[in-house]
């Protein structure tokens, strides 16, 4: 199998960084569900807060690679503009490729364009909630508001990853970078 530099870049962004981001979710969800008075011995507080601490904050790491490689790496060739007036293969450049069929025009209209905004949600919300957890440790064991806030959080974070995740995979195979 061949893949051009680009394609490696795009499934690095997608297949593995984002990938990451979604497997780390369930880790990330149980650590939070199970902070919680009765479920935790007071011994193994620490240990708790301590491992989803790090699920939290390494799923935050690969949420923000996945971002910030879509967004500086694979983004620009996807919006890169055909040469004036010359002769030029329209599957080089995606965004015109979708643009020039009506089928797929939506795809760009709107895949792509919620998926550049909701993105960045992500690794935002994960992030907040990573930081949380390590702030205030235990104190999300006695508070069950703010753990099911964090969940909340976490969750809606979770599913911007996962619609940005879906709607690229889409636009990929409808218009891939080459």
């Amino acid at each position: 199998m061949d893949m051009s530099s680009r394609e490696i870049w795009t499934a690095l962004h997608g297949m593995i960084f984002g990938a990451a981001v979604l497997l780390a979710f369930t880790g990330g969800w149980v650590g939070l569900w199970t902070l919680r008075p009765g479920w935790v011995s007071e011994h193994g507080t620490d240990r708790a807060v301590r491992l989803t601490s790090i699920v939290l904050w390494s799923m935050a790491v690969f949420a923000w690679l996945a971002v910030l490689m879509g967004t500086w790496i694979v983004y620009p060739w996807y919006r890169a503009k055909p040469p004036p007036g010359g002769t030029y293969i329209l599957a080089d450049y995606p965004k015109y490729l979708l643009l020039s069929r009506p089928q797929s025009a939506d795809w760009h209209e709107f895949g792509m364009e919620w998926k550049e905004h909701i993105a960045w949600l992500a690794p935002i919300l994960i992030t907040a909630v990573a930081a949380a957890v390590t702030r205030i440790r235990a104190g999300i064991i006695r508070d069950p508001a703010l753990r099911r806030t964090l969940l909340s959080i976490y969750t809606i974070g979770f599913a911007c990853a996962s619609v940005a995740g879906l709607l690229g995979a889409l636009i990929n195979k409808a218009a891939p970078i080459h």
